[in-house]
């Protein structure tokens, strides 16, 4: 089973432009994650895809492995097929976040044992200890069938517990959040990318759904490792304080 795993990264962003670009102790975020990519021990190549020729430079820079792609992508997602069409010779393609610096390559192997060549699609899920993340829209919540293939996901707590508190629902069920790191198998992107844009979708701002809406299963890995998105500056000030604390 060959895989390649591939960190799709842009320069713009609303909240934190040039993110990748943004210091951590003297790397750039991009050098953290592909290094730490780097370290897993199930992919066969890691590769940046970017449209933005200053990330290009700076993985250059760090002696990475590097493509230029398309600046007309919406997601990570549509960036990965584009170089899936380039290195045809994988049979999955590992999508990494560019935004999580400290990414566990333990979590990255995790995914890919899942892969079979049955599996079309895998991630990661894993379970909420912080009651408080419940009700965090920033957090992905997850449920899912007894073959540990993923049913629906919500930025709202799901499932809902009737008749019992809010400061309860841990003490009656187990909740679980989404590891945005995701597996395809190479045919099965083929066709992700040529979906069109689904209402659940549209409705909780979350690509997967589009794939579960149309028939395609996701399969769940579980994980006890966190995981840390850089979203805002302030997100980076506050990880590297606790890292350092």
């Amino acid at each position: 089973m060959s895989i390649l795993g591939i960190i799709p990264v842009r320069f713009a962003s609303t909240r934190y432009p040039g993110k990748p670009l943004a210091d951590i102790n003297g790397r750039s975020m991009i050098q953290c994650v592909y290094e730490q990519a780097c370290k897993s021990t199930m992919l066969d190549q890691v590769i940046v895809a970017t449209d933005d020729q200053r990330i290009f430079d700076e993985v250059k820079r760090f002696d990475g492995q590097v493509v230029m792609t398309s600046k007309s992508h919406q997601n990570g997602t549509e960036r990965c097929a584009e170089v899936a069409q380039t290195f045809d010779k994988y049979d999955y393609i590992v999508n990494i976040q560019g935004d999580e610096p400290f990414i566990h390559p333990e979590q990255i192997d995790t995914v890919c044992q899942i892969l079979n060549g049955n599996v079309e699609i895998a991630t990661l899920i894993k379970e909420i200890e912080n009651y408080h993340e419940l009700d965090d829209p920033g957090e992905m919540k997850v449920i899912f069938n007894k073959n540990k293939e993923a049913i629906y996901f919500s930025r709202t707590c799901i499932p809902y517990l009737r008749d019992v508190s809010m400061e309860n629902r841990m003490s009656h069920h187990l909740f679980y959040k989404h590891i945005g790191i995701y597996a395809y198998r190479a045919d099965t992107l083929k066709e992700l990318v040529k979906l069109p844009k689904s209402s659940l979708e549209t409705a909780e701002s979350l690509e997967q759904l589009r794939w579960i809406e149309n028939g395609y299963r996701i399969q769940l890995g579980f994980t006890n490792l966190e995981s840390h998105m850089i979203d805002t500056p302030a997100d980076l000030a506050k990880l590297l304080n606790e890292i350092t604390s």
